[in-house]
């Protein structure tokens, strides 16, 4: 999947950008075969979301895992790179916890 591809959509490109984190994972060991596996298995299709930012800023991102009741992985196409939120009354709330996606699902 070419992410250039005028014709691909947003979920789409987002899909493209965690599939090839998962292509070029580096698995050394047990335990990094068992964080790709657990990081395969929440991934969801990419959907639009609002995201909460400190000083009532929202943002619509894009969720990428499912959460887990307590966080979730998002990407923040502004911004161009992934963030782990923490979920709230009011929705995901950013924490600022951002870089690749296999790493913000790696910091809880």
């Amino acid at each position: 999947m070419k992410l250039l591809d005028p014709d691909l959509s947003v979920a789409e490109r987002v899909s493209g950008l965690v599939q090839a984190e998962i292509d070029t994972a580096r698995i050394e060991t047990d335990r990094d075969l068992r964080h790709l596996d657990a990081f395969r298995a929440a991934l969801v299709n990419p959907f639009e979301t609002t995201v909460n930012f400190s000083g009532g800023v929202t943002q619509t991102c894009w969720t990428v895992t499912r959460t887990d009741g307590t966080y979730r992985v998002v990407y923040m196409p502004v911004a161009g790179y992934f963030s782990l939120c923490v979920e709230s009354d009011f929705g995901p709330l950013d924490i600022g916890v951002h870089g690749p996606a296999m790493g913000c699902y790696g910091s809880v």
